[in-house]
């Protein structure tokens, strides 16, 4: 998926360790709808890396939602990165982007998307909401 496929309402993009387990992501989500004055409902979609959208507890977490994860390749993250407002060494040194859920939640919403919430963390997870601009 790339920034000419955006998901219309509210994507909440996901950074995490594969061994995050799922009620950590899935309460990290609702914290970040929490914050922003958010529903459960007004939540459209999740996005992550391509690589990681099939992980089974990232999974089991959109499921609560009843979403299914939606992966972004490495030109929509990248595409998206200059939007977000956070930076961590880490992911700069393995993704090559500032971070992974801004990035996945920006690319998701498309290209005239902006942050309703910057990446909050959890020990093992990352989560960050956009909607595209009308």
């Amino acid at each position: 998926m790339g920034l000419d496929q955006a998901v219309s309402g509210v994507v909440a993009g996901i950074g995490f360790r594969a061994a995050t387990p799922p009620d950590e992501i899935a309460t990290l989500l609702r914290r970040a709808l929490a914050e922003a004055g958010l529903a459960p409902d007004d939540l459209a979609a999740i996005a992550t890396a391509a690589d990681r959208a099939g992980e089974p507890n990232l999974r089991a977490a959109a499921a609560v939602f009843h979403l299914i994860p939606v992966g972004l390749d490495a030109a929509a993250l990248a595409a998206a990165d200059p939007a977000g407002v956070t930076r961590s060494d880490r992911i700069v040194a393995s993704r090559g982007i500032g971070s992974v859920a801004e990035a996945a939640a920006l690319a998701g919403a498309g290209s005239r998307a902006r942050l309703l919430l910057a990446r909050i963390a959890s020990a093992g997870a990352t989560c960050a909401l956009a909607r595209r601009s009308e």
